[in-house]
Order: C-alpha cells, then structure tokens, then sequence
C-alpha cells in the first residue's frame, strides 16, 4: 500500500463484527460495486480489511448525520496528495476541505460572502450570458457529444464566475490549469492505492502544474488589488479579506483553487446526468417543455422566475438523487468513537456514501426510477438527501450551483430538443468520489419543437437507473 493511502493499521477485534476480507485495491477499482456489495452482505455498517489494513464503510441516513455533524471526531481529509511541505501543491491543498475545527469555522465564515443570496443574484446575468454564447454555437440536426460540451461549458463559465468577465483570458487559463491540476490530482490519488509505476511521473506533473497555477492565481490577485476589481467571486473574496485578515494570500489562493475544483465537475457532470435522463424520459421532458413555455414564453430567466418553476425544481432534485455527482465523501476519526458494532480508534478512515443514500429502498420506492414527482410527495431529512453534503461542511456554494444549473437548463431546453441515437453506450463510474460520464454520450439536437420521444440505450449507467420499457421508448412520444 502506498504511504499516502491514510488507511490505519489496527489490531484484529475480539468481537465478530461485520468485515470482509478482500483487496482495498478493489474499492479505487469500482467503489460503487464494493459499497454496495459491502451493504447488501452486511448492512449499514460495514468494514473492508487486507491484512491488518481496514477501512470502514456507513450507509443511510443515521451514519450520514452522526458523521457530518460530530465534527470534532470525524475530520475532513482532502482527497488530494498534500505534496512536499512549502510546496504549491501543499497550499493549494490546505483550503476549506483539508481544514477542521475553530479553523474551519473561522474560515468559512471569512469566505462567505460571494455566496449570500445578494451576491448570487449579482451573478445571473453572468450566468445567462454565458449559456448564450454555448448555444449560439450549437446548430440544429447536429450532434454533439454533450459529456465533453457540459465539461467546457462548465469550465468557462466557472472559471468567468470565479475570476471575473474582464480578465477574461487569464479567468480562462487559470480554469484550464486548475481542470488538469484537479484531473492530475484525481489520477494519482487513484493509482496510489493499486502501484500503478506511472505515478511517480504523474505526481512530479502535478507538482508542476501547481507551480503554474498557483502563479496564475496570484497573478489575478495582484491584477484586483491594483484597482481590476469586478463582480466575481475572488473580488468579493479579496473585499471581505481586507476587512477581516485572518485569512492570509497563501491560504486565499488554497481556497479560491479548491472552490473552482469542486463547482466545475460537479455542476458539468450534473448536467450532463440531467439532459441523458430527460433523453430518455419524454413525458418528464415535455412536462417541462409546457412549464417553461408558461412561465418564459421564450424569454431568458430572470432571478424572480427561478422560484416559480416547480417542475425544473423536481427534476433537478431527482437527477441528483438518481445520479448524484458527488456519489460518496470521506473522514477520518480524530480520536476513538464508537460506529454501529464498531469501536473506531483515532485514525480510522470512514466511508459514507450519497449515492447509497439515494438508492435505499426504504427511503426512496423504486430508487432506480427517475421519478421527479415524487418530489411532490417527498421530504427526506437533510441527512437523506445530500447531493450537497450536510451538516457545517455543507457546500458553500451549493446556492450558486443550483442557480447555474437551472439557468444553464433552461436556454438549452428552451431552443434545442434532446435526443441519444438508438443503442447508444452510456457509462458511469465513480472516480475520487465524483460520478463521471465516461467518454462519449452523443446527442442528436434539434430546433425545439415539443415533440419528445427516446430511443434505447445501453451501459452500465443502467445499474442506477431504470429505464422507460426499451421497446416501447422507441415509439413513445409524449402528448
């Protein structure tokens, strides 16, 4: 195993407890499979062990709220490799989420303030123009692999958001830097648990690019304080740093970096998810169709508009239940605690899962079936649905995101009509606890015009979803 796995090393327990013994090697593999095996042999509570290395595994709504708000025995843990000490790599990874405690608290409160409902009204317009110039590219009867147009789009528009529309070139190369730091950061931290001999070439790239983007981002620093100050996020942030300097420019540009990582992805996979589950569901889509139809008549969105479109709302919560781009988080124990039959010493990695969450049974009839009406009926606690996490570390920017999303959904739906090609392959696979789309998932656009129908489609996204009957999604449209 490798020095940077953080899994501890226990002696074996006296009491007989719920362990598999097995290849940790094999939850990096397929952590979905892994969970789910681990659950469906053993319940909500569950451990993986090789030799004497364990991890530990909860499930549901009741380990999900002791881990997320016993803060001070369970501590977050960056997923990232921390680099040398006094390296970039080292400060680009010592943000919000590698933080614990008093520190944690008072961080956060110092980096709040683009994300209050004042500043993200502030952002829409941003937002829409953005998506504008997306689908101004875009023509009809063309297909377009939507996996690769949701990540770019994302990537602009996260990077303009972020770093401001008057810096626009160095806003965009500070949001490719940070795509592949985050890329390098995912893949290294992967191949340290199965010996993969490409890491250590991997990980010298990553302690480059760190380098290059930690510059870059000093660089836009330096460009806001000599007067540059716009409406963007690193603004906001650099005004309530001038005010309460607790928060020193090392661990500004640790935060500003971790903030853009986990929005990009994130918001890019949920709506790719999105678009594929409307693809193939035609009635849900044309419910939509008749509710933005009612309410914009082909106009743009604005902010007072958001609230009122109930239908967009239930299909965006049942989307990131079905398939939650955050599919599980980690943390490991400060100091003894007990977990079900388990006394977890201090050191202990804990597992914890949304993605198993959403598709309990118990908590969600039928979970495989995208359903978003459901919602009509529906209200888990916080602790049953978290697609943004739960609890003090909640996602700070977890407002701004389904802003983002609903705007960036509306324009597209509002002009283009969806579709897959028939027996498409569309696959999933969890990587560093996001869900990914991996490769391509083409779709066939055209002018809309509220005719909806879906073609079948293939892969193993179908472990997590339920499908429309194939045969009869072939010739459905919807009315």
């Amino acid at each position: 195993m490798s020095e940077h796995s953080g899994f501890p090393r226990l002696a074996e327990s006296s009491r007989p407890l719920p362990v598999t013994f097995g290849e940790i090697a094999g939850f990096a593999k397929d952590p979905y499979a892994c969970m789910h095996a681990l659950w469906q042999e053993h319940g909500d509570v569950a451990a993986l062990q090789e030799g004497e290395q364990r991890v530990y595994f909860a499930f549901g709504p009741e380990f999900n709220k002791q881990i997320l708000t016993d803060t001070q025995r369970f501590h977050s843990r960056f997923f990232a490799i921390r680099g040398p000490k006094n390296s970039p790599q080292r400060r680009l990874t010592s943000g919000l989420l590698s933080m614990n405690g008093d520190l944690h608290k008072q961080h956060r409160r110092t980096v709040q303030e683009p994300f209050q409902k004042r500043a993200i009204v502030g952002y829409h317009d941003a937002v829409l123009g953005v998506s504008e110039e997306m689908t101004r590219e875009w023509s009809a009867g063309s297909t377009l692999d939507i996996n690769e147009e949701m990540t770019q789009y994302m990537l602009r528009l996260t990077s303009l958001i972020v770093f401001g529309l008057d810096c626009r070139d160095l806003a965009l190369r500070i949001g490719e830097l940070t795509e592949t730091w985050v890329a390098l950061n995912h893949k290294v931290g992967i191949t340290a648990l199965v010996s993969d001999p490409s890491t250590a070439e991997d990980y010298e790239r990553l302690l480059d690019v760190a380098v290059e983007l930690e510059k870059a981002v000093k660089e836009m620093i330096a460009l806001r304080r000599s007067g540059r100050v716009g409406f963007d996020v690193l603004s906001l942030l650099l005004r309530a740093h001038d005010v309460d300097t607790t928060v020193n420019d090392d661990q500004l540009v640790g935060h500003i970096v971790l903030m853009f990582g986990a929005a990009h992805l994130t918001s890019a996979h949920s709506l790719t998810w999105t678009l594929f589950l409307l693809a193939q569901h035609p009635e849900v889509m044309s419910q939509l169709h008749a509710e933005l139809d009612a309410n914009l008549n082909g106009q743009p969105p604005r902010p007072e508009h958001l609230e009122g479109l109930t239908v967009l709302d239930r299909v965006l919560k049942e989307s990131m239940r079905i398939l939650p781009a955050s599919s599980f988080l980690h943390r490991m124990t400060a100091e003894p605690v007990e977990m079900g039959p388990f006394q977890l010493p201090a050191g202990a990695v804990v597992i914890f899962s949304q993605l198993m969450t959403h598709h309990m049974p118990s908590l969600y009839p039928e979970p495989e079936k995208f359903h978003p009406d459901r919602w009509l009926t529906s209200s888990p606690s916080p602790y049953a649905y978290l697609p943004f996490g739960g609890g003090a570390r909640m996602c700070i920017g977890a407002a701004l995101g389904t802003m983002q999303l609903k705007i960036s959904l509306i324009r597209m739906l509002q002009q283009f009509r969806f579709s897959i090609p028939a027996h498409t392959s569309v696959n999933a696979r969890v990587m560093s606890t996001m869900l990914f789309p991996v490769g391509r998932i083409p779709m066939q656009i055209e002018k809309q015009d509220g005719q909806f129908s879906a073609n079948p489609v293939r892969g193993n996204v179908l472990r997590f979803v339920t499908l429309p009957d194939k045969q009869a999604a072939a010739e459905r449209k919807a009315a």
